[in-house]
């Protein structure tokens, strides 16, 4: 749990000293010229969504819904609480986007605050409503921390439909008047788990006591752990449950393995992997914002074009990184778990984890960067000896093996690592948690 910003003696938040950067958020997809919405006949159109939604959905190249769309969409437009668990990259965000929007209708008041954990997942939610919501008057804003109040209260006092927000600038808001969630019916709570991870907590319960009591909540998350039951039974009223795959297993788009190797050859195994692998863009993950930063450096050196993405990095970076890499300006991006969870890069082709994750969870979380929404990747771990004990805990998370694989011709030093035996004997911790390269496509 974090310890949460010092207060002033009336309990307030005191204001954040301001940044001059001010993200301006995503441009409304409206048509310069009336379209005539045909009749529409689709899979998505049998859910219940109108024929604007249904057509949107289809200009945007979607066919067929994934299967947490499938349940969730016809109970949110029932107006029912909805918990909805889906692995990684199965649709979530448009499962909840487009029944909102049919149900909001029009523009009018503030009636839908969508809650994010990052300042990254608030703004690839706002961007998920601005494009579904091409075919309608709805205002869509973000307010997010790290960045100037300017155009955020701006947009505030203009009047919105949708909001997207990380908890600590959205009461920072609300604490200056810039806005109130007194006509708020739809609340969404997304990555709940990782809400509660960051120590959220005491935040977002405050926001939702500002909400009516009379409102729709959904709660969308990754995982499903026994704290969210708990949360759910104070914020939810007789929610219905939708949950798709396994809770702990990879996404079955996604090839994964395991690469043994001793540390000291990890960054040469790192450079081999890439130059051996056909990528189209590789997300590379490390435990820490150093190691992050220092294997970025080395990547560069080799001729790699590379981004960064960690809590050190300041919004501007972070933007213009996350940016670079969804353009594709640059081919790699490295990063430490920031953006593990519910980021929608179209394109990564490959995850590669540097270093294994301490907590089996996140294994699964970044691998699901990769292999979205029908579409296929690949994922590599490098394991070294310090290693071997995380990599079975995530074995035993995911329920199955991970297949151990060498690269032809690397100069291997030996290590108990290849040593079956020794491997069979390691015993996994208990969990605490809930590349061939040829021409670049």
């Amino acid at each position: 749990m974090r310890s949460g910003p010092a207060r002033h003696g009336d309990g307030r938040r005191p204001r954040p000293v301001r940044d001059e950067f001010e993200h301006p958020g995503h441009v409304a997809e409206k048509p310069a010229v009336p379209v005539n919405i045909p009749k529409m006949d689709t899979p998505f159109s049998k859910l219940g969504l109108c024929d604007a939604l249904a057509f949107t959905v289809q200009e945007k190249g979607y066919t067929e819904p994934t299967p947490i769309q499938v349940q969730a969409i016809p109970l949110i437009l029932e107006g029912k609480d909805v918990i909805g668990s889906a692995q990684t990259g199965t649709g979530k965000t448009a499962a909840f986007a487009l029944p909102i929007i049919q149900r909001l209708a029009g523009h009018g008041a503030m009636r839908c605050l969508i809650l994010e954990p990052t300042r990254e997942l608030a703004l690839q939610v706002e961007e998920a409503f601005h494009k579904y919501a091409q075919f309608t008057d709805l205002r869509v804003t973000i307010v997010y921390g790290g960045v100037g109040y300017g155009k955020q209260t701006e947009d505030l006092r203009r009047g919105m439909d949708i909001l997207a927000a990380t908890p600590g600038r959205l009461l920072d808001h609300l604490e200056q008047r810039n806005c109130s969630l007194d006509k708020i019916n739809i609340l969404v709570l997304d990555e709940v788990d990782r809400m509660l991870d960051m120590g959220f907590l005491p935040d977002v319960r405050r926001i939702v006591q500002k909400c009516p009591a009379d409102r729709q909540t959904l709660f969308f998350t990754a995982t499903l752990p026994p704290e969210i039951e708990h949360l759910a039974s104070w914020a939810l009223r007789n929610p219905s449950k939708v949950e798709i795959g396994r809770k702990h297993s990879a996404a079955d788009t996604i090839s994964h393995c395991f690469y043994p190797v001793v540390a000291s050859q990890k960054f040469d195994l790192l450079q081999l992997l890439l130059e051996r692998t056909d990528f189209k863009s590789v997300l590379i993950f490390c435990r820490t914002r150093m190691g992050a930063d220092r294997i970025a450096a080395r990547l560069v050196q080799k001729g790699h074009s590379v981004g960064v993405m960690h809590s050190d990095r300041n919004q501007r970076e972070r933007v213009e990184a996350l940016d670079s890499f969804k353009s594709g300006k640059i081919e790699v991006l490295v990063a430490t778990d920031i953006a593990a969870r519910g980021l929608d890069i179209r394109g990564i082709s490959h995850v590669i984890n540097y270093d294994v994750p301490e907590n089996a969870e996140d294994y699964v979380h970044r691998i699901g960067r990769t292999g979205r929404a029908h579409h296929t990747g690949e994922a590599f771990t490098l394991v070294t000896e310090d290693d071997v004990r995380d990599a079975r805990s995530i074995e035993r998370f995911i329920g199955a093996s991970v297949e151990r694989k060498k690269v032809e011709g690397f100069p291997y030093v030996y290590s108990a690592l290849f040593d079956q035996k020794i491997l069979d004997d390691a015993v996994p911790k208990t969990s605490t948690s809930r590349l061939h390269r040829g021409a670049r496509r």
